[in-house]
């Protein structure tokens, strides 16, 4: 893991090849576009910053190829506020802060997380396996020109 939580990119292109996948440019270019921009990008925004290392890539293939590392569990598809998916490389558990304006995503961790999550596991006989932490609101930005309006 790098200092930000998520994984290397070179792990990830270790763990295409061990599960008898190819890195290809194409893949290569969308897995480093994924880690350089911190993830939360839309298909087509990765397609538009993929083209500029690989020119003849397709949308078709940026979708098949975020298809495959979601199965693979290396990418996240997150559905934040809007109507589009955007994805992120797997990383540690951090929860989102979504501006319903702009749709700013800011990402943070929760010291209590855990702890909340043993509770209700315990209280309800629940085994979680996974959660997904989306707070919705404005953004700073976006909280000044309400006010201001």
């Amino acid at each position: 893991m790098q200092p930000d939580g998520h994984v290397q990119p070179t792990r990830i292109a270790g763990s295409l090849r061990e599960l008898g996948k190819r890195v290809t440019p194409q893949r290569r270019a969308i897995l480093s576009i994924i880690q350089e921009h911190g993830g939360h990008l839309s298909a087509d925004e990765i397609y538009y910053l993929a083209r500029r290392d690989v020119p003849r890539l397709s949308l078709s293939t940026v979708y098949r190829t975020l298809d495959l590392l979601k199965e693979l569990d290396l990418v996240a598809e997150l559905h934040l506020a809007g109507d589009h998916y955007c994805y992120e490389a797997q990383s540690e558990v951090h929860q989102h802060l979504v501006c319903i304006s702009c749709g700013k995503v800011i990402e943070f961790l929760c010291g209590h997380y855990a702890r909340v999550h043993e509770n209700l596991a315990s209280e309800h006989g629940f085994t979680i396996t996974g959660s997904r932490v989306e707070l919705l609101g404005y953004c700073e930005e976006c909280s000044k020109a309400l006010v201001d309006n």
